[in-house]
């Protein structure tokens, strides 16, 4: 009784929280929210047992990606009414595009079928010798071994994609030149200096060259009045 009190709490604060993350006006507030629903989904997975998921779920997305978002949205000087505008002027190509997945999730859904002796894996007792963590490495590393491999290379080409999109080519940046560096003698990177005791934290000697002195402007020649 007090297992399915807690499943239909956490459940309630998850669908409340998802729901705030695209309806908050302030962008801050939808990565809280977004937090707020990673623990939400981490104790579910506590509740059906899976806790390596739910310390997955918390370190990762929540110590690392909700945290970058974070300090993504906070530190870059965003112009939210830009964005929006962009959001109604592309409303109709969204609403398309969520059209289409909505419909594979329906398609999904009515093509999917129950195992056979499904009544009698939930009535079987869990394994004490196996572990969840083994339990799941033996399945994505053996059952589904090139479904998982193929969801990897997805998220690299989608990292590249990324990467090509948001490059560009400034007039300022600097780049490298392989082969000089490359090419560099110990005479060119290093220099050897005596440095007499103390004398390394002033700014006189040691560490710290001293200041060259600038050359004297030369004096223009006085030509006489003839």
């Amino acid at each position: 009784m007090i297992v399915d009190f807690f499943f239909y709490l956490f459940a309630a604060v998850l669908l409340i929280s998802a729901t705030l993350v695209v309806s908050s006006r302030n962008p801050v507030h939808s990565v809280l929210f977004l937090i707020l629903a990673f623990f939400n989904a981490a104790a579910l997975f506590l509740i059906a047992g899976a806790e390596f998921l739910a310390m997955i779920l918390v370190v990762v997305y929540v110590g690392a990606v909700a945290v970058l978002f974070l300090f993504v949205v906070m530190m870059l000087d965003i112009d939210f009414e830009q964005l929006r505008g962009g959001l109604q002027r592309y409303a109709g190509v969204g609403a398309a595009v969520g059209a289409a997945l909505l419909v594979e999730f329906a398609v999904a859904l009515g093509g999917w079928k129950l195992a056979p002796n499904v009544e009698q894996i939930l009535g079987s007792p869990t394994p004490s010798d196996v572990s969840n963590t083994q339990a799941l490495g033996r399945i994505l590393y053996t059952d589904y071994l090139f479904l998982f491999q193929a969801a990897g290379l997805v998220l690299l080409v989608a990292m590249i994609g990324a990467i090509v999109l948001t490059l560009r080519d400034r007039k300022t940046s600097r780049h490298q030149n392989i082969g000089m560096q490359n090419a560099r003698t110990v005479a060119e990177t290093l220099e050897v200096l005596t440095i007499s005791l103390g004398a390394g934290t002033t700014a006189s000697g040691g560490f710290l060259r001293p200041k060259q002195p600038e050359p004297e402007p030369e004096e223009e020649p006085v030509h006489g009045h003839h």
